[in-house]
């Protein structure tokens, strides 16, 4: 059974979707064993808490810069004997110590279709916002696995919506969250966890069957 550990920021509405989909015996070969948050006051704590998941606060701020942060998120993850890392909502990029550490075993979600609208800057609301500007027809979210470059890491799944005339930032990032994010990302899980995702030469080939 490999262990889960979630990196959160915000409200934790991926994270809920990881909750929900382990509950219902949808992510085989793992469970979610710790959720650290760069925020104190962040609502996905208490997520994690209502479903008896121990939780760890590190502070962002409180660190002088992101090498001291990335250090201290490296031996926490080694001191929860974390076998996978998943970004859910987790605004602070970790430098390459951690990514080395964890090769192919840590993954995000992004609300955009890689390589279109990603990378630095590409986050929350300005990625859809960005979407609706260029007039594109369709849109939705990549789970990839982290690396050293921004949102460029293997691509794992990736799933699509249409984008409507009258969609607002809000009402696409909603339904890319409710039809693809909350889907993807547990699916994803579970195929790291069942072992079946192949890398080689920079691609994550998925077993299906």
């Amino acid at each position: 059974m490999k262990n889960i550990v979630v990196l959160v920021s915000g409200g934790g509405t991926n994270l809920q979707a990881l909750i929900d989909a382990e509950h219902r015996g949808e992510i085989k070969g793992g469970h979610i064993t710790c959720v650290i948050s760069s925020r104190a006051d962040a609502y996905a704590l208490e997520r994690a808490k209502a479903a008896g998941i121990k939780t760890r606060v590190l502070v962002r701020k409180e660190y002088p810069d992101i090498a001291a942060y990335s250090k201290a998120m490296l031996e926490a993850l080694l001191e929860e004997k974390a076998d996978l890392v998943v970004y859910a909502g987790f605004m602070t990029i970790l430098d390459e110590q951690v990514c080395k550490a964890f090769p192919y075993k840590m993954m995000n979600v992004h609300p955009a279709l890689i390589p279109s609208f990603c990378g630095k800057g590409f986050y929350g609301l300005h990625v859809h916002e960005a979407v609706l500007a260029k007039g594109v027809k369709v849109s939705g979210a990549t789970v990839h696995f982290v690396t050293e470059e921004c949102d460029g890491g293997p691509i794992i799944l990736q799933g699509t919506v249409n984008v409507e005339n009258d969609d607002t930032p809000e009402t696409l990032q909603h339904r890319i969250m409710e039809n693809v994010e909350w889907k993807l990302l547990p699916k994803a899980v579970s195929l790291f966890c069942e072992g079946r995702i192949t890398i080689k030469d920079g691609k994550a080939y998925v077993d299906q069957q």
